[in-house]
């Protein structure tokens, strides 16, 4: 049976809720007598924020469409297009995580690798003409047009499989290598997935050398047709490199220890990709694309795979409906920031609100030196955004203008937003918002960015503990996406509403935390470093501890996370979980003599444990091994997740989930923590049950 006859009858009764994306044909006269091009216009018929996607009944729409342009011996060319602001962007992720079956997923590639290598082997040269987003099998049926134009304005061009535990399966490791060379490659197949899916605009494309023209986008159809016209003249003629000729091992092989850096082994997805591309230099087509099929079929039935879409599908719906968060015409407006403070954090705050909601920020301090500091660091940073091109010169001007500093609280007297970033200290902040509130409205929203002290406690002097809400950002502030809305036992839902929607406006993902001791993220790294670094403390040899966990991808050991963090930060929420929880939350005595020796971590500059750092690790007398290691952490993590959830800490397991991913890094490929410890059955062992339903995050058993 063919693989058109394959697919129609594993299609019976399947997918019937796929928006189809159809390949809608008609002709164009090309300029300067060129003769006529059959234009195919992907479209699903939905508006612009809906992107095209291929399931298999679009997939088999096109190859009709396909089928009727190859009976026809009248055409000049064929053209893809797609609609306004969209190319494509792949596959349907929602019938990926359906498939039931090793044969679904291996047809699954084999259909796609029939309708787009069409494309390519037409008796006519083929055109993909990219005027919007371009992403995984959108990519990849430009690659396999004869040759591509690109609009200068496509916001996001990128092979993401990785990210989400799959290969670029419909072409892109063979073709793309070949085309623009491994090296350049691989920032689309491997180092950009792995950089929290970073994406490449239009005109970065066109320098990588995946388009062979770029143009504006104003007139970007007209001029890729009259582009075309040209090349099918021979007034314009596209010359391309031979890769295949140059040694890709050193290359591959640099790339696989970037991933050994990174994931430890812990995901399968890049590993497979980097065997695919080193293919690439020597496999036939058939050879190159029977070898994704069968990487595909196989990832498509993978854990991974399922955690990862699970995981996109946390980020891309369930932080843009935060669960709980109050009706939106609550919120009220907010012209005027206000920020207490003027250290590095509370500057990376007054940067992010100019830029996002441009409206004026004043910060304030006791001291001038740290204040003239603070302000001179935000137009420092702008002015930074301006060489990079990322703000217009008038911009940058504006923004600067934006933020301004003083002496004294009296600048607040018109803010509607003020938010704390000073010492994490309960007194301290209390103290600040008591001389805030005497200057500023009834309706001022009072925020802090406290980590792990309580909202309530911070409140409960106030006239107004009403207005009080926890905005935790995480560190650096315009990096990481998530933002912890924590709601105080007296926090109404007006000032909720407004935390809410000046999160959104700051372009962060918000989740709705009940205060409790050090919220969501810093309370599970809390008990997770605590375990680490106690079974260092019972002579655990530092190494082990450290990598006992290598097997999840972690972005960075625990160790090298306590240096970033730093030891007195880390000490002073281990203070205060432990006067919350003593029972569950320790206190390493090392780790005091860690800060009271003034060490930065237990590296030293060379990356290796400081011998002094070793020295004060020693006299433990229960070590442990990796796994062992490994299995305290994890199982108390289990614990910890039941009882925030029992606590009513966050909605449900999906927000705990959110939480780590956003805010900790934690990989997509793991689907976050509970989807994990699910997997490996710890869940059940603690606590005696799932957090998650069977099926959701993993291959149905």
């Amino acid at each position: 049976m063919s693989t058109i006859e394959t697919w129609k009858a594993l299609l019976e009764g399947k997918n019937a809720d796929e928006v189809v994306t159809k390949a809608l044909v008609r002709d164009v006269e090309l300029p300067y007598g060129a003769g006529t091009m059959a234009l195919i216009t992907l479209d699903n018929g939905l508006d612009h924020t809906k992107p095209n996607t291929f399931g298999p009944h679009g997939l088999l729409a096109l190859n009709d469409a396909l089928d009727a342009i190859a009976a026809r011996s009248d055409l000049a060319a064929v053209g893809v297009v797609g609609k306004p602001f969209i190319f494509a962007v792949g596959a349907d992720l929602k019938g990926a995580a359906a498939v039931s079956s090793r044969e679904e997923a291996l047809a699954i590639g084999q259909l796609g690798h029939h309708v787009f290598r069409r494309l390519g082997e037409l008796d006519v040269p083929s055109f993909a003409f990219v005027n919007g987003a371009a992403m995984g099998g959108g990519l990849e049926i430009a690659l396999h047009c004869t040759y591509r134009t690109v609009s200068s304005g496509v916001p996001a061009i990128a092979l993401p499989e990785c990210f989400l535990g799959l290969v670029p399966g419909w072409g892109g490791t063979q073709l793309l290598p070949r085309l623009i060379g491994p090296e350049k490659a691989l920032k689309l197949i491997i180092e950009n997935p792995l950089s929290q899916n970073r994406m490449i605009k239009g005109r970065d494309a066109y320098a990588l050398g995946i388009a062979d023209a770029m143009f504006e986008p104003a007139d970007f159809v007209e001029e890729s047709l009259r582009w075309a016209a040209q090349v099918l003249r021979g007034e314009v003629t596209v010359e391309r490199a031979d890769h295949t000729a140059d040694d890709w091992t050193p290359v591959i092989d640099q790339a696989r220890t970037l991933v050994d850096l990174k994931l430890r082994g812990a995901s399968p997805a890049p590993y497979r990709a980097l065997d695919l591309m080193a293919l690439a230099r020597t496999a036939s087509r058939d050879e190159g694309f029977a070898a994704e099929d069968e990487a595909l079929a196989d990832l498509l039935m993978s854990d991974e795979l399922r955690a990862g879409l699970y995981a996109f599908d946390l980020v891309q719906r369930r932080a843009k409906r935060p669960a709980g968060a109050p009706d939106r015409s609550l919120a009220r407006p907010v012209t005027k920031v206000g920020v207490v403070g003027a250290g590095l954090m509370a500057s990376q705050l007054a940067l992010l609100f100019a830029r996002r909601l441009e409206v004026p920020v004043v910060l304030t301090d006791l001291d001038q030196a740290r204040l003239d500091k603070g302000v001179g660091y935000v137009h420092a940073e702008v002015d930074k955004l301006l060489v990079k091109g990322r703000v217009s010169a008038d911009l940058a001007n504006r923004l600067k203008g934006l933020v301004t500093g003083s002496l004294t609280k009296d600048a607040f007297a018109d803010a509607d937003f003020v938010i704390e970033a000073v010492f994490e200290d309960l007194g301290v902040k209390q103290k600040v918002f008591a001389e805030v509130e005497e200057v500023v409205s009834e309706t001022c929203v009072l925020a802090t960015n406290t980590s792990s002290l309580s909202i309530t406690d911070m409140a409960a002097g106030l006239r107004h503990p009403e207005r009080v809400v926890g905005f935790h950002f995480f560190n650096p502030v315009a990096v990481l996406p998530l933002l912890e809305i924590v709601r105080g036992a007296a926090t109404d839902d007006a000032t909720l509403a407004t935390a809410f929607a000046v999160g959104k406006t700051l372009k962060k993902s918000c989740v709705l935390v009940k205060d409790a001791p050090a919220f969501v993220v810093n309370r599970l790294l809390t008990r997770f470093m605590g375990e680490v670094t106690a079974a260092a403390d019972e002579g655990t040899p530092l190494e082990v501890a450290d990598h006992a966990l290598d097997s999840l991808g972690l972005p960075m050991t625990p160790f090298a996370l306590l240096q970033l963090v730093g030891p007195a930060v880390a000490l002073h929420v281990a203070e205060t979980m432990h006067a919350a929880f003593p029972d569950r939350f320790g206190v390493s005595e090392n780790l005091a003599k860690l800060v009271a020796a003034g060490k930065p971590g237990l590296y030293g500059p060379d990356f290796q444990i400081d011998p002094e750092v070793r020295t004060l690790f020693e006299g433990g007398s229960s070590p442990s091994t990796g796994e062992e290691v490994r299995l305290r952490a994890l199982r108390a993590l289990a614990q910890e997740i039941r009882l925030m959830l029992d606590e009513g800490v966050v909605a449900a397991p999906q927000d705990i989930d959110l939480c780590m991913i956003l805010g900790a890094g934690w990989p997509f490929h793991t689907g976050g923590i509970t989807p994990y410890l699910d997997r490996t059955r710890i869940s059940e062992e603690v606590t005696g049950s799932r957090f998650l339903e069977p099926g959701v995050a993993s291959v149905p058993a």
